[in-house]
């Protein structure tokens, strides 16, 4: 690996980078947006609300390169369904995900984010989420309320998806800095550390003990560039401090 130099600017992952979540459940979140209901024409249960969206998803949607939107995502499944809820898409989205999946914040991210300001490094943050950019906000600062992320990139927002270079050099247009001014962390060997090397962004793999429930443990093949690999937020700033 060549000689670091110290970034002007390190750019996160959200799902297990930052935070870890609870095992999704969807029939947990249908139920918290269903207390909202104006009308269910034919008295749908959650469970049977939440396999209709698991179904339309895995046959319409899984596996395309591009991000789809919640709020059009919950319309349609809310429309067809003939379900009416008393409530505005963002508020519908925020009460579904914190139902299904609760959020807990990464060992030590806290401390990490407080140096890296301290030290006058900037932070921001890209997730390939399908949630909007504003409830991916909310959820970060209520789980991480001492942040100062510059921006938040969700790619329900901007179409293109990690591992696309289009939406890390988004990053940098935001920022108003170089790729080589600027590290990316991740957990995802392809999505994180492999795209942020195709925008030219020096990656550094993330990779927690706390099991996360979408992948399975020791199956993820090791990224095919340079990178930093760190199993611990505390690494990062003892390798910070000493560049």
């Amino acid at each position: 690996m060549n000689k670091l130099k110290k970034p002007a600017m390190i750019i996160f992952d959200y799902g297990h980078t930052l935070v870890y979540e609870d095992r999704w459940d969807g029939a947990k979140g249908e139920k918290a947006v269903l207390e909202f209901a104006l009308t269910n024409k034919n008295d749908l249960s959650a469970e049977q609300v939440s396999a209709f969206a698991d179904d339309l998803y895995r046959n319409a949607l899984s596996g395309r390169n591009i991000e789809f939107h919640q709020h059009k995502f919950q319309q349609f499944v809310y429309e067809y369904l003939q379900i009416e809820i008393g409530l505005n898409p963002e508020e519908i989205e925020r009460l579904y995900w914190d139902a299904a999946a609760p959020a807990h914040a990464m060992p030590y991210i806290k401390q990490t984010l407080a140096y890296l300001h301290a030290n006058g490094i900037r932070t921001g943050v890209i997730s390939n989420i399908s949630f909007s950019g504003e409830t991916l906000k909310n959820r970060i600062n209520d789980v991480l309320p001492d942040n100062n992320f510059e921006f938040f990139i969700a790619s329900s927002e901007y179409i293109f998806r990690k591992p696309s270079p289009y939406i890390f050099k988004l990053a940098l247009v935001k920022a108003g800095l170089r790729a080589d001014e600027t590290w990316y962390c991740g957990d995802s060997a392809e999505f994180d550390v492999e795209g942020a090397d195709s925008a030219g962004i020096f990656p550094v793999w993330y990779e927690s003990e706390i099991e996360c429930w979408y992948r399975e443990r020791g199956r993820i093949p090791a990224p095919g560039c340079e990178h930093l690999h760190i199993r611990d937020w505390r690494e990062l700033t003892e390798l910070i401090s000493k560049i």
